[in-house]
């Protein structure tokens, strides 16, 4: 049963019927659970091969992580380190297809609100590294300080 609200013309009260969109189809674009996950490892993939800062970020995370087990973090202090992690992995990742998508809307031409896209994108990611900095760092830093001590 489709529902039906009034325009927000002034001069005349018109009709419109609210239509469910058609989804039919949309099985056929990942008919199973691991064609699913296949699509999301090539997106991930992709940003490894194209993005220089999303190998950046794999590579620095990936460093903490090991900086962590090295200096016995408890489970849930590496929980937490992997968890900003993956948050500033999920924002590269947001942000290449947010600038993907961008690109694609205006192809070679400048447009200001492009311009704001892609930079709220790339600021959403440096929002989330420095956050991922902050995080790692109150954890490991005071462990690395009393290493340093003892080898000093």
């Amino acid at each position: 049963m489709s529902q039906e609200f009034p325009t927000q013309s002034p001069k005349r009260s018109k009709v419109v019927p609210l239509v469910k969109p058609e989804r039919d189809l949309a099985w056929q674009v990942a008919p199973t659970l691991l064609t699913s996950f296949r699509y999301a490892w090539m997106g991930i993939s992709y940003a490894l091969r194209t993005q220089r800062n999303f190998r950046i970020h794999v590579c620095l995370g990936s460093i903490a992580i090991g900086l962590g087990l090295l200096l016995k973090a408890t489970v849930v202090e590496l929980a937490v380190i992997g968890l900003t992690i993956g948050l500033v992995l999920a924002m590269e990742l947001l942000n290449t297809a947010i600038e993907s998508v961008v690109d694609l809307t205006v192809k070679q031409t400048y447009h200001e609100l492009a311009k704001v896209a892609k930079d709220c994108a790339a600021a959403a990611v440096l929002v989330a590294a420095i956050a991922a900095v902050l995080v790692a760092g109150c954890i490991l830093f005071p462990k690395l300080w009393l290493v340093l001590q003892v080898i000093l």
